[in-house]
C-alpha cells in the first residue's frame, strides 16, 4: 500500500491524525515550559487542493471537506476549533490543506519547537522552503525511521512524535513496533503518536497484539472505520495508537468521536473505538 500525502490530504484518516494531534499539542501547553514535535515523516507540509495528485483522488472532499461543511453540536465544535483553525489559517481561503507538521506549526507558542523530517528529496526541499526562516523550525532530511533513535530526547524533554510513514513496504507494522520500543527506551516519558491504515485486518490485529507484548505502558487505540471490511482490500479506516496519551483525551474523543463516525460514514457499518491495549505504569 502506498500511501504517500499527496493523493489523500485531508481526507478522512487526516481528520483523525490531525485532530488528535492538536488535542496532544493543546494538553502540553498547559504548562508553561517548552515542548517539541517531532515529525518523523513529515511529507511536504503543505498540499494544494488543485494539484493533479488530490483531483485525481478528491479524497477531501468526503474528509474534512464535510467536517468544514457540517453544524457541529457546541462541545463537538469546541474541541474540533484549534484544529480547524489551522487549515482555514491561509488567507487564500480553503485551496490547501496542511499537513501534520504544518498543522503541529500553527499551534505552537513562542517557546515551543518543531522537528520536521522527511525522507524523500522533493517533499524534503518543498518542506524546507515551507518553513524557510522559521526558527522555531529545523527541517531534516532524513529517514524517519533513523530519527526514532537520533533525535531523541530532545532537549526539552517533553513533547510528542508523530509517526506516520507512507506503508509502502510490507513490514511497515513490524517498523512501527520497533520503532517504539526503540524510541521508548530512549525517552520513556514522551508522548509517541502512531497512525496506521485499516486495510490488512490480519496485520492490524498483530501489530495490536506485538504492541501489548511490548512491554511498554499506558497505550490506547483510537479507530475510525467509514464502513464495514470490503470484499477486497482497500482503505476502510485507520487509527491512531497514543502511548502515554494526555489523560483527558479519552474524554475528549468520547465527545467527538461519534460525530466524526456520522459525519465520515462512506457506507454501513461505519465504526469509531477507542481501546487500551496496556495499562498506565504503576508507581513504585
Amino acid at each position: 500500500m502506498n500511501y504517500r500525502h499527496a493523493f489523500h490530504a485531508g481526507n478522512f484518516a487526516d481528520v483523525l491524525k490531525h485532530f488528535v494531534l492538536s488535542r496532544i499539542v493543546l494538553y502540553l501547553q498547559k504548562k508553561e515550559k517548552p515542548f517539541r514535535v517531532i515529525d518523523t515523516h513529515a511529507g511536504r507540509g503543505r498540499y494544494e487542493l488543485s494539484s493533479s495528485e488530490a483531483q485525481r483522488t478528491g479524497e477531501w472532499r468526503d474528509g474534512i471537506g464535510r467536517v468544514l461543511d457540517a453544524e457541529l453540536p457546541a462541545p463537538v465544535a469546541e474541541l474540533l476549533a484549534p484544529y480547524l483553525a489551522t487549515i482555514k489559517e491561509d488567507a487564500d481561503g480553503f485551496s490547501a490543506y496542511p499537513g501534520s507538521p504544518l498543522v503541529a506549526r500553527r499551534l505552537l507558542r513562542k517557546q515551543d519547537r518543531l522537528t520536521a523530517i522527511e525522507l524523500h528529496p522533493r517533499d524534503s526541499e518543498a518542506l524546507r522552503s515551507l518553513f524557510a526562516g522559521d526558527f522555531q523550525v529545523r527541517v531534516i532530511h532524513l529517514d524517519g525511521w533513523l530519527a526514532l533513535n537520533s533525535q531523541l530526547p530532545p532537549k526539552e524533554k517533553r513533547g510528542v512524535v508523530l509517526v506516520d510513514p507512507p506503508f509502502e513496504e510490507p513490514d511497515e507494522f513490524d517498523r512501527l513496533v520497533e520503532g517504539l520500543k526503540t524510541a521508548h527506551s530512549r525517552w520513556p516519558g514522551g508522548t509517541y503518536a502512531l497512525w496506521y491504515p485499516i486495510k490488512d485486518r490480519k496485520a492490524v490485529a498483530r501489530f495490536r497484539e506485538a504492541l501489548k507484548g511490548s512491554g511498554i505502558p499506558d497505550i490506547i487505540d483510537v479507530t475510525i472505520d467509514v464502513r464495514a471490511p470490503s470484499p477486497e482490500p482497500k482503505l476502510d479506516g485507520c487509527g491512531m495508537v497514543v502511548v502515554n496519551p494526555p489523560y483527558t483525551l479519552e474524554a475528549e474523543l468520547a465527545v467527538v468521536l461519534p460525530v466524526l463516525r456520522d459525519l465520515l460514514a462512506q457506507g454501513d457499518g461505519a465504526a469509531a473505538t477507542v481501546t487500551r491495549l496496556a495499562k498506565e505504569a504503576q508507581p513504585g
